[in-house]
């Protein structure tokens, strides 16, 4: 071994045992029993500064929240399997059959789907016909008397829980809430609703898509019961996405239904979002399509989106849709019954 080799060796060990050690560093840490002046208000003390709780989660509200979540999902699913145990076990026609054998006769007799069902599935997924042989039909059939199963299990535990109910002495994450300016934006429903969803999205992102159609069942249900705020927030990744944030402001300008129709008609077809495209849509709704164009070529409302954008990071939205329900922040295109379940309580 030459000595360039050996000057090598010793710097490379002399690297390594000074990478170990940096790694091997740690800030020193208390962790201390939280006493009753401090349990709520206090996460930490740094240089005799108390840090709380409040500070602590700033920013990362809805993650600790989602993690939160997880795991109460994850109890709640574990103590669906011991109730539904448990009431068969105590269950006077249980006798002598196993959980199987009862789950059969008394909670799920008839699960095996329709052919109608069947078909139904096969549309809905998009699935091509070509792909639709013995093998996947059995899959399909398998899937949906699962699903069956599962929605037979809940209406039994439904049932057997309004006789008996269960009580839970685990706590319910809730969602965190937060101030939100309205505005004078585009809205949809009563003004003074006591219900006021405010929607950040993105005309060129699917996810939104589905957004849209959860807004639309809200608005059926509910009506003018609820206030549907519109606030754009155009991920830079999608290169139209700005600027049909703007043709939805120049819109707007022509009135409040007007708006909702652009909005309708951007989010119908996300593939038609280019200038040429807008421009072509607003006439096909109906607008003035030289106050249109004129406003749309001008960029008039450039900043207004890019105020939009800023405020809505202001407040911690990090992806589209996002939705603030009376300030209580929902990520992301949940079923229209997360929404309720919010909804429902405020209106009652």
């Amino acid at each position: 071994m030459n000595l360039l080799h050996i000057s090598l060796l010793l710097l490379t060990l002399l690297l390594s045992s000074c990478l170990k050690e940096e790694k091997e560093m740690k800030p020193t840490l208390i962790h201390k029993a939280p006493s009753a002046a401090t349990s709520n208000q206090i996460a930490a003390r740094v240089l005799n500064e108390d840090i709380s709780f409040k500070r602590l989660y700033s920013g990362v509200e809805n993650d600790i929240f989602e993690l939160e979540q997880k795991i109460y999902d994850l109890k709640m699913s574990r103590l669906k399997a011991i109730m539904l145990e448990t009431f068969m076990n105590n269950h006077p026609d249980k006798k002598n059959l196993s959980n199987d054998e009862f789950l059969e006769k008394y909670i799920s007799k008839d699960s095996k789907p329709s052919e109608k069902e069947i078909q139904n599935f096969i549309k809905d997924r998009g699935l091509p016909k070509e792909s639709i042989n013995e093998k996947m039909r059995e899959r399909i059939v398998s899937f949906l008397s699962m699903e069956q199963k599962k929605k037979d299990v809940d209406t039994w535990l439904t049932q057997q829980t309004e006789k008996n109910p269960v009580e839970i002495f685990f706590e319910k994450p809730s969602r965190p809430t937060f101030e939100v300016e309205i505005g004078e934006g585009p809205y949809f429903g009563d003004p003074n609703a006591k219900v006021t969803i405010v929607e950040f999205s993105d005309f060129q992102c699917p996810f939104c898509k589905k957004g849209r159609a959860i807004m639309e069942e809200l608005k059926k249900k509910y009506g003018n019961k609820i206030k549907i705020v519109f606030k754009n927030f155009p991920l830079p990744f999608h290169v139209f996405a700005k600027k049909a944030a703007e043709a939805g402001f120049c819109a707007y300008e022509q009135g409040q239904k007007k708006f909702w129709m652009m909005y309708d008609k951007m989010f119908s077809d996300q593939s038609k979002l280019s200038e040429t495209d807008l421009k072509k849509a607003a006439k096909l709704i109906g607008l003035d399509t030289k106050k249109f164009n004129s406003c749309l070529d001008s960029n008039k409302y450039s900043k207004q989106v890019e105020q939009d954008l800023a405020y809505g990071k202001q407040i911690g939205v990090k992806s589209t849709p996002t939705f603030f329900v009376n300030g209580q922040l929902i990520n992301g295109a949940h079923p229209s019954k997360v929404f309720e379940d919010i909804i429902d309580p405020i209106l009652n």
